[in-house]
């Protein structure tokens, strides 16, 4: 049994392997604007739940008074 799970595993990552080589990798321009994306997004999010969070602290606060 350990054979035929042994080459299960080495078939899986043969397959990874063939898989990732047909992956087309951003160049270093198509990185750095990426990444610039990824970091405005996840600003404007967190500005965003800061203000929902904001305003229900608010409205709880006038609930609860």
């Amino acid at each position: 049994m350990a054979a035929k799970s042994k080459g299960k595993i080495g078939n899986f990552f043969k397959g990874v392997k063939s898989e990732l080589k047909r992956v087309s990798w951003p160049n270093k321009k198509e990185l750095y604007s990426y990444t610039v994306v990824v970091i405005v997004v996840c600003v404007l999010v967190a500005f965003g739940i800061w203000i929902a969070d904001s305003v229900f602290r608010v409205g709880l606060d006038f609930l609860l008074k």
